[in-house]
Formats: C-alpha cells, sequence, structure tokens
C-alpha cells in the first residue's frame, strides 16, 4: 500500500472515530506539550537570567572587584560569612592602585548604592536605589537616556549635587512633568535633576527603574558608602579574552597591595557574570535533566494507549485485513498498515502538544513574569518523539494483524 493511502486511511480513521482517537492521542498529546511548553519558559529564563545579571555586573565583558561576592550560590555558612564581613572593604587607593597598574585596555567605574527615599513637592518615593558612581558608569551599563544628560567628569571631579533618575522614579514624584532642572531632596540635601534613563522593565516583576544616579563625590555619598570606601569597582574591557586577562591581573594586583603570601585565599572577589550565573546554570541544568524523565512517562503512557488502541483495531478488522490478504495483499502492506496509522495518530498528537505547548508557554509569559522563548530545537524534538512512539506502538499490533491466516480471518464475525 502507498504511503499517502496509508496516512488517508488513518486520517479517515480519526475523524470517523473521534473519542477513541482522542484518548489515543492524549499521552502523546500532554507529553508533547509539557516538553515544548517547560523548555520555552527555561530557555526564556536563560536569556532573561543571563542579561538581568550581565547588566548588573555592569555589561558585556565587565567584572567588579568587590568585598565580598554579590551574588551568591548556594547556601553560605556562617563561618564563611564572617570571614566575608572580616574583609577590608575595597577603598578609593585600591581602585586608583589597579587604575594606575592594569595593564590591559579597560573602563573603569567605581560603584556604591544604597536604598534612600527621594522627595519632590510633598511626594516621596521610598525605597529607591541610590547609586554613587562615575560618568562612565552610563556607559558600561549602555542606559540611554529618555531625558536631559548623565552628568560629566567636570561635576564628578566638583561633587556636584546633580542626579539623572530612573523612570519610575521620575513618573511617581513628577507626573506630567518635565523633571530636568527640578530638585529633589534626598536626606534633607537638594539635589538637581539633570536627566531620566530610558525604562528597564522587571525582572521577574521587580521594577528595574527604581534607582537615581549621583556622582559618587555628591555629599549624599555619605548615605551610602563610608568616607573613602567602594561597593566595587567596575572593569570592563573590549572582548572576552581580554576580560580573562583584565580579571586575572586585577587579581594578581590586589595581592600584591593586600601583601597576601603564596597559599593565603583572597580577601577580596573578583566577580565575573559567569560566576554570577554559576548557580542558575545549576538549576536549569537540573531541569533539563529531569525534564526528559517526565516527557518519557507521558509518552511510555501515550505508546502503551496507542498499542491499546491498535490491538482493538486488529481485532475490530480481522474480517477486512482477511479480505485484504485473499485480494493479494502482501504480509509487509499489513504491516506497513498499522504502522502508518499508529505513527499518524501520534503524529497528530505531538503536532496538537506542539501548538498546545507554544500557547501554554506564551499564555505563562502574558500572565506572569516568567518570560518564554520558543527553543526551534524543542518543536523538531517533538515532532521526532511522535514519529517514534507511533512506530514503536505500532509494530506489535501490525505484527499480530499481518501475522493472521486470511481463511481464520474471514470466518471471524
Amino acid at each position: 500500500m502507498p504511503l499517502i493511502e496509508a496516512i488517508r486511511m488513518a486520517l479517515r480513521t480519526i475523524v470517523s472515530q473521534k473519542l477513541k482517537s482522542f484518548f489515543s492521542l492524549i499521552g502523546v498529546l500532554i507529553g508533547v506539550t509539557f516538553l515544548i511548553a517547560v523548555v520555552s519558559i527555561v530557555q526564556g529564563m536563560n536569556v532573561y537570567v543571563r542579561d538581568a545579571v550581565t547588566s548588573e555586573i555592569g555589561g558585556v565583558n565587565s567584572f567588579q572587584l568587590r568585598q565580598r561576592p554579590n551574588f551568591v550560590n548556594g547556601n553560605v555558612d556562617d563561618e564563611t560569612w564572617r570571614e566575608w564581613q572580616r574583609r577590608p572593604r575595597v577603598s578609593y587607593d585600591d581602585a586608583a592602585y589597579v587604575r594606575e597598574r592594569l595593564s590591559v585596555p579597560a573602563t573603569f567605574a567605581n560603584y556604591c548604592a544604597d536604598r534612600v527615599a527621594v522627595s519632590y513637592a510633598g511626594k516621596t518615593a521610598k525605597d529607591i536605589e541610590l547609586r554613587g558612581t562615575e560618568e562612565t558608569y552610563f556607559q558600561l551599563k549602555k542606559y540611554e537616556l529618555s531625558a536631559g544628560r548623565a552628568f560629566v567628569a567636570q561635576e564628578l571631579r566638583a561633587g556636584v549635587p546633580v542626579i539623572v533618575l530612573g523612570s519610575i522614579v521620575a513618573e511617581k514624584l513628577m507626573p506630567g512633568l518635565d523633571p530636568v532642572g527640578r530638585s529633589v531632596m534626598i536626606a534633607g540635601l537638594p539635589y538637581r535633576v539633570i536627566g531620566v534613563v530610558e525604562p528597564q522593565g522587571t525582572l521577574f516583576g521587580l521594577s528595574l527603574d527604581k534607582f537615581a544616579i549621583m556622582p559618587f563625590s555628591a555629599p549624599g555619598r555619605r548615605l551610602i558608602c563610608p568616607i573613602n570606601v567602594l561597593d566595587q569597582l567596575i572593569i570592563r574591557t573590549e572582548d572576552p579574552i581580554a576580560l580573562k586577562a583584565a580579571a586575572s591581573e586585577v587579581e594578581a594586583l590586589m595581592r600584591v597591595r593586600r601583601h597576601l603570601r603564596p597559599g593565603q585565599d583572597n580577601n577580596f572577589t573578583i566577580e565575573t557574570a559567569d560566576e554570577a550565573l554559576s548557580f542558575w546554570d545549576k538549576i536549569s541544568t537540573i531541569l533539563f535533566t529531569a525534564l526528559p524523565l517526565l516527557v518519557g512517562i507521558s509518552l511510555v503512557v501515550g505508546g502503551i494507549v496507542i498499542m491499546n488502541i491498535m490491538l482493538m483495531a486488529v481485532t475490530e478488522r480481522t474480517r477486512e485485513i482477511g479480505i485484504r490478504k485473499a485480494l493479494g495483499a502482501r504480509r509487509r502492506d499489513i504491516l506497513a498498515q498499522f504502522v502508518v496509522e499508529a505513527t499518524t495518530l501520534s503524529v497528530v498528537g505531538a503536532a496538537i502538544g506542539i501548538g498546545a505547548g507554544v500557547v501554554l508557554a506564551f499564555v505563562v509569559k502574558a500572565a506572569t513574569p516568567l518570560p518564554a522563548a520558543v527553543a526551534p530545537w524543542s518543536i523538531f524534538a517533538g515532532a521526532a518523539l511522535g514519529i517514534i512512539v507511533g512506530v514503536i506502538a505500532g509494530v506489535y499490533p501490525a505484527t499480530r494483524a499481518s501475522k493472521l491466516d486470511p481463511i481464520v480471518a474471514l470466518r471471524a464475525e
């Protein structure tokens, strides 16, 4: 029997026996739906988390010199936490020492931050991240401004009390107004607004626009950092190769500056995006490892259901098989017919599952903070699984059908 004709017969069977076909498809449908939806969500989260963490570190090809890690991988015991707390803070002199001696071309930004309240005309925005940094920070973060400008090196050197607001802060304090040129109050000190950063969106439902950026030399630094210390020095190179070389050189320079002997642990942290992402990478690896097991269980169940349905079909169509054999159908024709029917059932279930999985992924994306990015390989994997399950599930019923004796089959009622 030609393949196309066998597929047409299988599709006619699906249409004529809708309920039976639905129960045949449901196992494969659920398995493939789950595969597409979970892979899409995890894939989207991979991109989302990687972009967010890379941005937090300071952008692509950036790393941080810090007292202790900003991103913690797993649980930290009390002894480790106390050791981190005992470490000396990164000072202005440490930052200057690294800047002067680093041989790899790089861009630098001193950085401090803490949560404060920002007020304007009787309105107060609470829990705003006040960042004290340099003019290069805007370049490192690739911030675009929707209004005004960033502060410049001269304002940094003079410690001028100017500030650039995140979009949500500007909207909350000055709805419908142009913030540029107005003064906001932070801990009783006036700051002139000179710019507003373009909206940065959200991370897992949390706004990335609740911040204000000032020169780290401005009077408000007392709110976010003690005198002469930094939360971190951000360093960015031109490419990943230079990044590794710069990170190694900064580590060596700091060990010399801190008089650390060979064998002594660092009393500072060099944090890159890859190190910060290691914890998430472990989680996504576990999810992708567990996924085949969960999908496999559903597909095995779906395959068993299809096999049973096809065995019932063999029993119901015994006389048909006998007639076909009597008219000259060969054993392989009968075998091919039932394998193709089982495969068609499975592929139809997989196709519906692929569509349902994509829809489910984007429903989750629309209804929750979780992102979704459909991976093309997961669609091909879903289709391939549909074919494989159908072939495996159809072999046994097809073999039984092909071995029927035509005389005995013709006598069947």
